[in-house]
């Protein structure tokens, strides 16, 4: 599986970490990508990740999934870019996995793409998504559009997609592995 894992400004560092570190642990090719001018590219509390590539230097027709973390004002940047917003609806129409945190799903709803779909994302959040079926649950797999609430839910959304990307004996043995829930 092949997953660009997007950095906006302003991203949310333990959502954004938590979910790449459980995929690499997986043996997933994840490639981390700068929506920046920059490789190296500012959280919301201010730790930097240097990014693998630039956005412009993926070639998504490659790729099987897009991470988007949330965060402010990571989430605003990423919906103010037109190439994310347009990556993401063609990913839904291509059928390729689309994955959310936090208040990352306000970008799959300005994408259009939640329309009878089931998702969850950060309580406050909620309310400004006009499509689609609000769950409150950890995670939330509607084909395959997966979305998760939070810093705190970060973990579950990372076994969750070791479990459909590898499978569930995969994420639970990666959950035993590092020492999550036991």
């Amino acid at each position: 599986m092949k997953i660009a894992a997007i950095l906006a400004e302003g991203f949310e560092e333990t959502e954004f970490i938590a979910v790449v570190d459980l995929l690499r642990r997986a043996k997933q090719d994840v490639c981390v990508v700068s929506l920046t001018e920059q490789l190296t590219v500012a959280g919301s509390h201010n730790f930097k990740i240097v990014a693998d590539v630039m956005w412009a230097d993926v070639d998504f027709d490659d790729i099987d999934c897009i991470f988007l973390s949330g965060g402010m004002p990571g989430v605003t940047n990423l919906q103010a870019s037109s190439d994310v917003v347009e990556m993401v609806r063609k990913f839904v129409q291509s059928n390729k996995f689309v994955v959310a945190i936090c208040a990352a799903p306000l970008v799959l709803n300005d994408a259009g793409v939640l329309e009878n779909k089931k998702f969850t994302c950060y309580p406050a959040t909620a309310a400004s998504i006009k499509n689609g079926t609000y769950s409150e649950e950890s995670v939330v797999i509607d084909g395959k559009i997966i979305t998760s609430r939070g810093v705190g839910t970060a973990l579950d959304l990372g076994l969750s997609m070791v479990s459909v990307f590898c499978s569930k004996e995969s994420a639970e043995e990666l959950r035993k592995a590092v020492v999550y829930g036991v």
